[in-house]
């Protein structure tokens, strides 16, 4: 009894937030270990279905770096980084698109499908979704998206979770490949999302001492990234959490998406379990904010 006593009790304390966020446009980000562990991805798409069925309005970007290295191993091509970043050629970009565009989104949709959700799957360059521009040469072709027509979207939402895979369409009407984060953001940006969350492979933003940091202003995020408290490959996230900030998005969340559930823990928990970034003026009062 006492089980099924505290199951209503998180019933119930995901009542507000379900009431809160019903209607809302919430972006959310997969990737490492939540796209590549079967239960991980499973549990996942459970999470996605729940919030559609409560009224939320979902947009799901993925990566698949590691995916996309496998296979370039597989077909006997060498994966090439400059600081990080993947070089794509026209070979790579291949094998981009059919691991993005084709394995990993169908993957997705027909899991939620499967489950008895409703996605359908589709990249940038659908419905003229993303355009970009090559801005690093030495990255081949690699682009940063600098328009974004929301109405594929429009047309999608609410009926269906759409499923996008970060291409976008350069120039030259052939496809660019794009930095999921930096995707998920321009898009978030674009539809006016109230949050945009991004499953990682670390608990969040940790302070100094590697403890999780709950809530962050823009501010204290700044202050952490300039004292060398953020670093490596959370500075990018951060830095297009306060991108997606500044141009209105409401809140941003990044979380360990090696966490079962860690999506409806984030959103419908008051204490959450991943790290939140807000402006300052929306900075609520929740456990473990940055003094």
């Amino acid at each position: 009894m006492e089980q099924l006593i505290a199951k209503a009790r998180v019933l119930v304390e995901a009542l507000p937030y379900i009431s809160e966020f019903r209607g809302k446009t919430v972006v959310v980000k997969i990737g490492g270990a939540a796209l590549e562990d079967p239960l991980l991805r499973r549990r996942f798409a459970e999470d996605l279905i729940l919030l559609d069925w409560v009224g939320i309005d979902l947009v799901v970007v993925h990566g698949g770096g590691r995916q996309i290295t496998q296979m370039l191993d597989r077909v006997g091509q060498q994966a090439t980084f400059v600081d990080g970043q993947r070089v794509t050629d026209a070979s790579t970009l291949e094998v981009v698109e059919m691991v993005l565009g084709g394995a990993l989104n169908q993957e997705l949709v027909r899991l939620v499908n499967h489950l008895g959700g409703a996605a359908v799957g589709l990249t940038g360059c659908d419905g003229g979704l993303a355009r970009a521009r090559i801005v690093r040469p030495e990255l081949g072709l690699v682009g940063e998206v600098e328009a974004v027509d929301r109405e594929v979207i429009d047309r999608l939402l609410p009926a269906y979770i759409p499923v996008v895979a970060p291409l976008a369409t350069g120039p030259d009407g052939n496809a660019l490949n794009v930095n999921a984060d930096v995707f998920a953001a321009r898009l978030a940006q674009a539809l006016g999302a109230e949050k945009l969350v991004l499953l990682t492979d670390i608990a969040g933003v940790l302070d100094r001492d590697r403890r999780l940091i709950s809530s962050l202003t823009d501010a204290e995020a700044r202050a952490l990234i300039a004292q060398g408290v953020v670093t490596g490959g959370m500075i990018p996230k951060v830095e297009q959490a306060l991108a997606a900030l500044a141009a209105g998005v409401h809140k941003i969340h990044i979380i360990d998406g090696r966490l079962e559930h860690a999506l409806l823990l984030e959103i419908f928990t008051r204490e959450g379990v991943g790290t939140q970034v807000v402006t300052a003026a929306a900075a609520p009062a929740r456990p473990g904010a940055q003094p």
